[in-house]
């Protein structure tokens, strides 16, 4: 079995398993960061981001010397750019990715996914110790 295949198993896992339980919704991970995808929004030029863009870097870098921001990528289609924060909930993550240049200047859209740990490992460690 190639390793996507059992990405996708364990994700169908997730799901599947509280159902077989007999519980209607799968348990909620909890929330240890969340994944922020910024692109310009449509009709944006690449000079109207570039004018603002020594700005905004001033004002990204602190959030990462502070560790707000965990990673940080360039997409790979060149559309922007994705953070892994440091925040327990979007609520968070929207404050801080809001008071920067470019969302103040209305020129990127903005998701925001919260994202934790993966909740089938655990299945794995209750099954490891129940066959000892």
């Amino acid at each position: 079995m190639n390793i996507e295949m059992s990405y996708l198993l364990l994700a169908f896992a997730t799901v599947l398993a509280p159902m077989a339980q007999g519980q209607s919704t799968p348990p909620q991970p909890k929330i240890t960061g969340v994944l922020t995808i910024l692109s310009p929004k449509p009709g944006v030029t690449a000079e109207q981001v570039m004018k603002i863009m020594p700005a905004e870097i001033r004002a990204t870098v602190p959030l990462y010397l502070d560790g707000k921001i965990q990673q940080w990528y360039m997409r790979g289609d060149g559309r922007g750019v994705i953070f892994i924060m440091n925040c327990q909930d979007v609520a968070e993550a929207r404050s801080l990715i809001e008071s920067l240049p470019l969302s103040q200047a209305n020129l990127v859209d903005e998701q925001f996914i919260p994202v934790g740990p993966l909740l089938p490992l655990g299945m794995l460690l209750r099954d490891s110790s129940t066959s000892k």
